[in-house]
């Protein structure tokens, strides 16, 4: 009746906070079945079950943070095989994020027999707050505003909890929290990543920040005829174009040395429910701007539902932003450690513009960028931003990049 721990989760976490079960004491479980919803600093994942046989007991419980190693789920009962049973040893062959199981389980030898069960004292099943499946986000956001979900009245299908539920639950509570004078928040898993990242950026990289402002008229007309272009996916194009003709700001500052790198990861802010997190495409330059676009809002839906991996939200090399989604014109960023800088883009507004000597109304947008003034000089990152900007106020300037 074997224990099965804690995995390892990939990129040097070491707990994990169970957000739900998906399996309850007395449910038969197979190889690689995916068991509980755990999340991380990184990311809500689901862990698959090296084992077969039937849930004996449950560790842990909703909320409950558990360190890398510790049991999480005990499996036996019928179904269970020994010899022929699945062990860490052996395994399903199944890795996903740095854990599941190592290797392909055997075939059970013919006319083996099945190992009796031992007998297994009754465990009492983890408590669910409500029936029907209540989404992670909306068990975080709870959990985060001290909200017992076993109170709450869901409206969605089949009494469903929502996060306008819980909402409304809080808004019941503001005279309270008023009188109280402060409402305080953990800050762990996700935010406080976060937080350490944006701290680390702040010591250790002497930014500087240069901007500029441009005619976006033509940017808009070429999005429109790009049926499947995204505004902010074109943007990025024109950011890979330009990391292409100044390298230096594609790298990373490791001890003396400058690392440039010739692969584009490229980061992009995306809020959540969750708080903001920056989900990372692969290989940038090796996309069209169509490709890239899709992949865009592949990683904006998947971060959006919770279902980012710790893999989706690392190794980036330069981030781009859209400060205009929130209705301003620009930022001085700060700059996603251990990158060298962040490009951001403002909202798109009518103001007057001098074109051909004559006033005229166009739509224009600021740019912003913020970089690591370790890794180039203002030359550099000057003419990188301009040439952004050149693309973006006159787009057929990047096809001869293309």
């Amino acid at each position: 009746m074997p224990d099965f721990l804690l995995p390892d989760l990939g990129e040097g976490l070491t707990e994990g906070e169970i957000v739900t079960w998906l399996v309850k004491v007395g449910d038969t479980v197979s190889i690689d079945q995916p068991v509980v919803e755990v999340e991380t600093a990184k990311a809500v994942v689901e862990v698959p079950c090296p084992f077969e046989g039937v849930v004996t007991a449950t560790h842990g419980k909703a909320g409950e943070s558990l360190a890398v190693g510790a049991v999480l789920l005990t499996v036996g009962g019928e179904g269970f095989q020994e010899p022929g049973v699945v062990v860490p040893e052996q395994g399903s062959g199944n890795v996903l994020i740095g854990y599941g199981t190592s290797e392909a389980p055997r075939r059970k030898r013919r006319g083996a027999r099945v190992a009796a069960p031992a007998p297994v004292a009754a465990a009492a099943p983890v408590a669910v707050a409500k029936p029907g499946v209540i989404s992670p986000l909306v068990r975080r956001f709870a959990r985060e505003n001290d909200v017992d979900l076993a109170t709450v009245t869901g409206t969605g299908p089949s009494g469903i909890i929502r996060r306008t539920d819980v909402e409304q639950e809080l808004a019941r509570r503001v005279v309270p929290a008023a009188v109280a004078g402060e409402r305080r928040i953990p800050l762990k898993g996700l935010r406080k990543t976060v937080a350490d990242k944006l701290s680390a950026s702040r010591r250790e990289i002497p930014e500087a920040t240069v901007w500029v402002d441009v005619d976006a008229t033509e940017f808009l007309a070429a999005r429109a005829a790009l049926k499947d272009v995204g505004l902010f996916a074109l943007l990025a194009r024109f950011t890979v174009l330009g990391l292409k003709k100044f390298p230096e700001l594609n790298s990373r500052v490791e001890g003396d040395e400058i690392v440039v790198l010739d692969q584009v990861n490229l980061g992009f802010a995306a809020q959540t429910d969750r708080g903001l997190v920056v989900p990372v495409v692969k290989n940038a330059q090796d996309l069209t701007a169509s490709e890239l676009s899709a992949a865009l809002a592949d990683r904006t839906a998947a971060a959006r539902a919770g279902k980012l991996s710790p893999a989706d939200l690392t190794g980036g090399t330069f981030t781009v932003n859209n400060y205009g989604v929130f209705g301003v014109d620009g930022s001085a960023a700060i700059i996603n450690h251990p990158e060298a800088a962040i490009l951001g883009m403002g909202r798109i507004i009518d103001r007057p513009w001098v074109v051909d000597g004559q006033l005229a109304v166009r739509k224009v947008c600021e740019l912003t960028l913020a970089f690591d003034h370790r890794v180039c000089d203002g030359g550099v990152a000057g003419g990188f931003l301009r040439y952004v900007a050149d693309c973006v106020e006159s787009p057929i300037t990047a096809l001869g990049d293309l």
